[in-house]
């Protein structure tokens, strides 16, 4: 009889075999992934919808500073609130990484959550996309190179795969990263919105904009509409968060109001304390009203 036979008759189990099992090779316990905990959670929700008041300026361009208030003001319960009150509610019930596409394939079968899918996936392309150019839009303020040609063309690329790349390294990663990333980007805007408190004149905030220029109704809504849209994309965070039934619910509510805090307080801020002409409003004058209102120190920030 050999040694191995022995070990098993007699109970102990040989080197590379299960004691609880005999004859059959020990497994080693699956490594679970890390979960997604409140904070960084709320700054991904962040960064989905919006990541920052870039790109609210043109609502000012095209309809003046009262209505761009207004606009910012009350876009959320029309469209924000209940969008992200259903993307809690069945991202709770459905608590799967497919989202939405789950949503429609359980509500209309597998053929409309493949179009969902699909359709989803366009328009991710295209509104991701457009996030590299806006990046570029402020570096231009202060690299007067970036404005055009090979250089323009190479920093958006450079952009897209540094931005790629943190996105391969894990979404436990790519959550902390958020919430760094988060408190860099706002950082200026909240400095920018105290140092223009003694500035501001409340007139300007009632102001419907200046005497002939026209309103640019499709320019106006299309800028709240990018702004404050896409809730439901965060639904495809929803397997990889820690107690999806409390949690996300959590998160939601808390970027709902970060995300309107972060674009009202700076739009009253530049608006109250900077004069310029209405159709200086476009996409980057953030950088400009930060030189005006600080100086140049934090246009470059």
């Amino acid at each position: 009889m050999t040694q191995l036979e022995l070990q098993s008759r007699n109970g102990v189990a040989p080197p590379g075999m299960d004691e609880e099992n005999l004859g059959h090779p020990s497994e080693q316990p699956a490594k679970t992934p890390k979960k997604l905990t409140l904070i960084p959670l709320i700054f991904l929700i962040y960064f989905e919808v919006a990541g920052g008041p870039y790109g609210e300026e043109p609502a000012v361009q095209a309809a003046g500073p009262l209505l761009a208030l207004l606009g910012f003001l009350l876009f959320p319960f029309i469209w924000s609130v209940p969008e992200a009150l259903i993307t809690a509610e069945l991202s709770t019930a459905f608590p799967g990484n497919g989202g939405f596409v789950i949503w429609a394939e359980r509500a209309f079968g597998p053929f409309f959550g493949s179009l969902m899918g699909s359709w989803k996936f366009l328009s991710g392309v295209i509104n991701i996309a457009a996030f590299p150019v806006l990046c570029v839009d402020y570096l231009e303020k202060i690299i007067h190179p970036l404005e055009s040609g090979w250089p323009r063309h190479i920093s958006i690329l450079i952009s897209t795969l540094v931005l790629s790349f943190v996105n391969y390294t894990g979404l436990a990663i790519v959550g902390w990263a958020a919430v760094l990333l988060g408190v860099i980007s706002l950082s200026p805007f909240i400095i920018m919105s105290l140092i223009a408190i003694p500035k501001i004149q409340p007139h300007r905030w009632l102001s419907l904009g200046q005497k002939g220029v026209k309103r640019d109704w499709n320019l106006f809504f299309n800028t709240l509409f990018w702004n404050l849209n896409f809730w439901d994309n965060v639904s495809t965070l929803a397997g990889e968060v820690d107690k999806p039934q409390k949690t996300f619910p959590r998160a939601l509510l808390v970027a709902v109001v970060f995300t309107c805090l972060a674009y009202l307080v700076p739009l009253f801020a530049v608006i109250g304390a900077v004069s310029v002409d209405q159709r200086d409003w476009g996409s980057g004058f953030h950088a400009d009203a930060a030189e005006l209102i600080a100086g140049k120190w934090l246009k470059v920030w």
